[in-house]
């Protein structure tokens, strides 16, 4: 009789294809999934009960920032608590590879000068090799990386020269194993950015199987003509597409999201999307993305640090200036921004195959409580209080639809062979705690989180253990 490593009895599968529930135990072996079904009689050396509780595949954070954090928190309590087991990273055109020297915002969301180390992307990777973290990691190269490493002056497209060199670093990262390329066209380091020069370097992934995501020029006054250009970067460079964090900013374009879904629905190449489950948005405090913001957050600001945490809109009445002024003072800085409808989240969320990404800015002093609560806020508030959809949907949209856009091998699902990603939860209490007064707070109702399968996650508490690998990507997977 084999003796496996872990058996998980008793729980009832929700195996991330959206099939119905069962009831059935699972065996792993050698960090990966070896049974599924009956197993009385079978043995282990561990046994972990979970009656009453649904095991579920770990989840993949299609959207993060979290570079840097793999690196310094190995043991990633923010992602493991909410039962995330793998993180795709380098989103939104920022990457912490291949870069050397200082930082221009938003790169410094991921920190300053001593952690643009790393000249090469492979050298990014080796460093994730050596120690790795308790999440896997799926990378992507960032378009303002590439641009802050190759150009002297941002505020202009790139020369022919200058495409050429990106061109190389972009093929020299996918040789060492970042899975595709993602776009920050709405910040300063890009929006000079012409189409062609993004279609020139997103061409190169078709040859390779990698993907392209993106946030998006603008998602406010011109979300449709950016969709528009979006979907039309993907057709021109043969490449499949995932927009990044959708969703519809200030309150004269509420409702609007429903017309750039119908864009989506109708577009003629692979598309996906990705989204949270939040009505304000995070990043670096820019002046140019008040306007469209009811209230605005500091989450962090190097001269006034005591400002973390602190509404601009407060600081600027004590400091008797305007709050463009007072963003000036701050800098560098972040800043969370609540600037979206409530219905349009839901019109999102809904959406057939809409993916979830938590977006979160470990780094932040103050973050935004996406970073700690996105995955149980969709389990609890979403699909169990609101029912938007099915537990089995839910997970599906967290597992089995991300590891299929993304091209995760073996990932995604709970079946004989697949690795051992495994997330075990209590569905009636499985809830967000983080709040944005105290945003730290880890979610409750997760029971246990595998990794490969070592456990990461236990009892309320990161266990130390660090069995992440980089993934690769599947070619010929993507949007469908």
């Amino acid at each position: 009789m084999t003796v496996y490593d872990t058996l998980i009895r008793g729980g009832t599968l929700v195996d991330g294809t959206g099939a119905p529930r069962r009831r059935a135990d699972l065996a792993i072996q050698a960090g990966r999934i070896a049974a599924l079904g009956e197993l009385d009689g079978h043995r282990a050396s561990e046994t972990l009960d979970a009656r009453g509780l649904v095991v579920a595949p770990g989840f993949i954070d299609v959207h993060t920032h979290d570079d840097r954090a793999v690196l310094e928190t190995p043991a990633m309590p923010a992602k493991v608590s909410q039962g995330v087991t793998t993180v795709v990273t380098g989103n939104c055109g920022v990457s912490l590879a291949p870069l050397l020297g200082e930082p221009p915002p938003p790169l410094n969301l991921l920190g300053g000068r001593d952690w643009y180390r790393f000249e090469s992307f492979a050298q990014y990777l080796d460093a994730f090799n050596a120690a790795p973290a308790a999440v896997n990691i799926a990378p992507l190269v960032g378009h303002s990386t590439l641009r802050v490493a190759h150009m002297d002056e941002l505020q202009r497209p790139a020369t022919t020269g200058e495409i050429s060199s990106m061109c190389r670093s972009l093929e020299d990262a996918l040789d060492a194993g970042a899975i595709g390329f993602s776009t920050g066209l709405a910040y300063p380091t890009a929006s000079a950015a012409s189409a062609d020069e993004v279609v020139a370097i997103a061409g190169l992934l078709a040859a390779r199987g990698g993907i392209y995501t993106t946030h998006m020029r603008d998602e406010g006054d011109h979300l449709l003509e950016s969709v528009a250009e979006t979907l039309e970067t993907g057709r021109r460079a043969g490449v499949p597409v995932v927009i990044s964090h959708h969703k519809a900013c200030g309150r004269r374009n509420w409702g609007r999201l429903a017309e750039s879904l119908s864009l989506i629905a109708n577009a003629q190449g692979p598309v996906a999307f990705d989204v949270y489950p939040y009505t304000a948005s995070s990043t670096v405090l820019l002046a140019s993305f008040l306007d469209q913001a009811e209230k605005v957050l500091v989450t962090w600001s190097e001269p006034h640090p005591e400002c973390a945490g602190a509404v601009l809109q407060e600081i600027a009445a004590a400091w008797d200036c305007g709050l463009e002024e007072t963003a000036a003072r701050l800098q560098p800085a972040g800043a969370i921004y609540f600037q979206m409808d409530e219905g349009d989240l839901q019109s999102a969320l809904r959406y057939p195959g809409a993916m979830i990404g938590s977006d979160g800015l470990p780094h932040d002093v103050h973050p935004h409580p996406r970073l700690w609560g996105t995955f149980p806020r969709i389990l609890g508030h979403y699909c169990r209080e609101l029912g938007l959809f099915s537990l089995e949907e839910a997970v599906h949209r967290m597992s089995g639809r991300p590891a299929r856009v993304f091209g995760l091998r073996e990932r995604g699902s709970l079946a004989v062979g697949h690795h051992a990603d495994i997330t075990v939860f209590d569905p009636q209490a499985v809830i967000d705690l983080a709040t944005f007064e105290q945003p730290t707070l880890a979610a409750a109702g997760i029971h246990s989180v595998l990794t490969n399968g070592w456990c990461v996650w236990r009892a309320g508490e990161a266990t130390g253990a660090r069995p992440g690998q980089v993934l690769d990507r599947a070619a010929g997977n993507g949007p469908a």
